[in-house]
């Protein structure tokens, strides 16, 4: 069973990327084997991250999903044809042991990482627990929730930053908390791109700054992140959850590689 161990890299930060939503088995596996074959060229520990459904939609009409049982089996198909982990988002407690048995880590969302029944539900399945957090949060009280999961009996937890709101429509990133939360002994994620959405938009459509995410993902390795999350997309234009904020697929690659020349320096 993966561990936080296993992601962890002397040499390397590691790295949490993929779609935003499974969108089909074709796209995901197009997207996990590009990804795969970089990361192990550069030595990059490496989880395929896809939602096999969106809850937190501003609009009824807004995509959601192919299906819970058809996008986890994608999920798993992915892990078991590249030999990596992968990771999804849990909403509810009933739906932490169903995805648990298709994926490596459950991720809980921002908005929900206080609640404590969906924090211990995850905990109970033995799985590493990503907990995001809040908009709303200080990164010092990101020690509570780590807390409820390791009292619920499982210390393979994680942390990420993804932006503090900054006004109705914006998010800011404050650095500091990346240091801040890595004093509680657990791994730290720097969430690139949800770092740069621009939510609450008049059109209910939430919105991005992706010119930017070379920058937050210099500056997070700059600081010491252990590991990054990004979602990326052949044509961000065409995704469909989340297109504003993404990195191009094409991209990633030599973004990395810069990436590492920091980390490199910084050691």
């Amino acid at each position: 069973m993966l561990t936080i161990d296993h992601l962890r890299n002397k040499k390397n930060f590691f790295l949490l990327a993929g779609p935003c939503v499974i969108e089909g088995e074709d796209m995901a596996l197009h997207i996990a084997e590009h990804i795969t074959e970089i990361t192990h060229r550069l030595d990059i520990p490496y989880v395929f991250k896809g939602s096999y459904r969106k809850a937190n939609r501003s609009r009824l009409d807004s995509f959601t999903g192919i299906g819970d049982e058809k996008a986890l089996k994608i999920l798993r198909k992915v892990s078991e044809t590249f030999g990596i982990p992968t990771v999804t988002d849990i909403h509810e407690t009933h739906e932490a042991a169903m995805a648990a048995e298709y994926v490596d880590i459950l991720q809980i969302p921002a908005f929900l990482c206080r609640q404590t029944d969906l924090l211990v539900a995850a905990a109970q399945t033995g799985k590493v627990v990503n907990i995001k957090k809040g908009q709303f949060l200080s990164p010092a009280a990101m020690q509570f929730a780590i807390q409820k999961v390791v009292d619920a009996g499982n210390s393979n937890v994680m942390v990420t930053e993804r932006g503090t709101t900054f006004g109705y429509t914006d998010l800011v990133v404050d650095f500091r908390g990346i240091p801040q939360m890595q004093a509680f002994g657990y791994p730290v994620i720097m969430d690139i791109t949800h770092s740069l959405q621009q939510p609450n938009q008049a059109s209910g459509i939430t919105g991005g700054l992706p010119a930017l995410i070379e920058t937050v993902a210099k500056a997070a390795i700059a600081v010491g992140t252990d590991g990054l999350f990004l979602e990326t997309h052949p044509e961000p234009s065409k995704a469909k959850s989340d297109g504003a904020n993404m990195l191009p697929l094409d991209l990633l690659e030599d973004l990395l590689k810069r990436l590492i020349r920091i980390r490199e320096a910084v050691q």
